[in-house]
């Protein structure tokens, strides 16, 4: 990076960055546009592992046959986001990066167990979200593509704001080889695991037997588009949906 650079952005889609630019909320010395990297784009398959370039759009992932026949769950995600302009232009790279607490993608990075390689190394999933809008990447470190397991089963459901289609709660469930993981994103401030549902599905795959099971309303988000009591509830109920789509 050159020293005019010393204070640059990324660009993926930009959907995001270009409107913080807008409204003045950040200042880079430059943006380094990354639309030009073919070996940033693409999608792959290499034994049971889908793996998705960075500078891949939404409709693309959505589209991808081998996406939509090995982790339907995915492209079903990916089709759910925003609308068709954010959905062309969005990338999977930019989303994560981003790490925005209402995105789609942290989901199925963390429901899938997914493994995020950058320009310097590999990160696993639980290690990749830190908090809100944020990651554990470094200055610098560039998000190159994301491998995601290929699971037995899986699927996304969200509850979408009307206007914007972020989740105002989504939850992924995914059954793998070694177990079951449980992903919320939108109801806190990061994308989180709910463990106590993935122990009592290990045990028995059904709705029941997460009715139960109470969410901590402590962490939880409380805006003008819900209260965190009701992003509680919401969270039992489209897991529940979640796993009664895939038994």
């Amino acid at each position: 990076m050159s020293e005019k650079a010393e204070e640059g952005l990324f660009l993926a889609g930009g959907m995001t960055l270009i409107p913080t630019l807008k409204l003045r909320l950040t200042s880079p010395s430059a943006l380094i546009d990354l639309s030009d990297l073919a070996d940033l784009k693409g999608i792959r398959q290499e034994q049971n592992m889908l793996i998705i370039g960075a500078m891949t759009n939404h409709t693309q992932v959505a589209a991808a046959p081998e996406i939509r026949n090995m982790l339907p769950a995915l492209s079903d995600l990916a089709e759910s986001i925003g609308d068709p302009q954010v959905r062309n232009r969005g990338t999977i790279g930019g989303s994560i990066s981003n790490a925005d607490p209402a995105a789609d993608y942290p989901a199925a990075v963390l429901g899938l167990g997914a493994t995020v390689q950058t320009n310097s190394r590999s990160i696993d999933a639980d290690s990749f979200f830190t908090g809100l809008f944020e990651t554990s990447l470094k200055r610098n470190e560039l998000v190159i593509e994301v491998c995601f397991p290929i699971p037995k089963r899986a699927a996304y459901i969200k509850f979408p704001n009307p206007a914007s289609r972020y989740a105002v709660v989504g939850v992924m469930v995914a059954e793998h080889e070694d177990g079951i993981r449980v992903a919320v994103t939108g109801a806190g401030p990061n994308v989180f695991r709910v463990h106590e549902m993935e122990q009592a599905l290990e045990a028995n795959f059904s709705p029941e037997v997460i009715e139960d099971i109470s969410v901590s309303v402590d962490s939880l988000n409380e805006d003008v588009h819900a209260s965190a009591e009701y992003r509680a509830h919401l969270i039992k109920v489209l897991a529940k949906r979640v796993i009664a789509a895939i038994i």
